[in-house]
């Protein structure tokens, strides 16, 4: 109902999730191929599972599965010579809406030096399959149907609440920025979204659901706060088309792609700066 106001996810409440003061257990650097025990609580662990959870959140392209993580576990990390640091992780989740338990999660990362990180993650999904997909088809109904473009500001408001009615929208940035945070992540740097500047729907004939956003990707340890515009189309059922640009403290531009679908910036010639 309009007018109503839901609290701000569970995993923007969860910024904090990298500890500030944790230490990285064991001294660096490591001997090249042993696997060595990590501290679980550390911010390289932490940024590992977020990692995990944004390749999964992404590829698994339904606004209702979406995952935040909870707590790691358990963590280990080897160098593989010549090719990059791999983490070995487990770890407890919570749905990223609700904040209720999710299970547990098992996943390694490998992050390389000039291409985005290898994930392979699988979960013990706690979650209704059937129920999921069914809130998938009535919210992607809800886009599809719409004959007034969806625009928004603002989400969440300045006193951190988000209306009813955008939650949805919410969510959806939220998928589509996890290929994004997924991109740009790296061991000593993690993102998390904070807010949507600026959203609006594209009306299509067919049967695809597009936006256009623009987002603020909080960086942590840094604080940095990064611009990114974010252009998002959707069919149900199907993987998620992202293509994002963003603009650094030193406003220079980052590269941007999304399922090998091209250059952000066509995609902002092409839509000529709406916001």
């Amino acid at each position: 109902m309009p007018g109503l106001r839901a609290a701000l996810p569970a995993a923007l409440l969860l910024l904090s999730s990298f500890p500030p003061a944790a230490p990285l257990q064991p001294p660096w650097p490591l001997a090249p191929g042993v696997m060595h025990e990590l501290n679980p609580s550390s911010r390289q662990a932490s940024r590992a599972a977020w990692v995990a959870l944004h390749y999964r959140n992404f590829n698994g392209a339904s606004p209702n599965r979406l995952l935040a993580l909870k707590q790691v576990l358990k963590a280990t990390v080897k160098i593989i010579p010549h090719v990059g640091m791999k983490y070995y992780l487990q770890f407890d989740t919570t749905h990223y809406r609700s904040g209720q338990e999710a299970g547990s999660c098992f996943a390694t990362v490998l992050y390389l030096k000039k291409s985005l990180p290898k994930v392979f993650i699988k979960c013990a999904d706690a979650q209704d399959q059937k129920q999921i997909q069914e809130e998938d088809s009535r919210f992607y109904q809800y886009l599809r149907q719409q004959t007034k473009p969806i625009t928004a500001y603002d989400i969440p408001d300045s006193h951190g609440n988000i209306e009813h009615d955008l939650f949805p929208v919410w969510t959806l940035a939220a998928l589509g920025s996890s290929y994004v945070m997924m991109k740009k992540s790296r061991e000593n740097k993690g993102y998390f979204l904070a807010q949507i500047k600026a959203v609006k729907q594209w009306i299509r004939k067919d049967n695809a659901v597009e936006f256009e956003f623009m987002i603020l990707l909080h960086e942590t340890p840094t604080q940095e706060i990064h611009v990114c515009r974010m252009h998002l189309i959707w069919i149900f059922g199907h993987p998620l088309t992202v293509k994002h640009i963003c603009t650094s403290k030193n406003h220079q531009l980052d590269d941007g792609s999304g399922q090998e679908s091209g250059s952000a910036a066509g995609m902002l010639h092409e839509k000529g700066g709406n916001f």
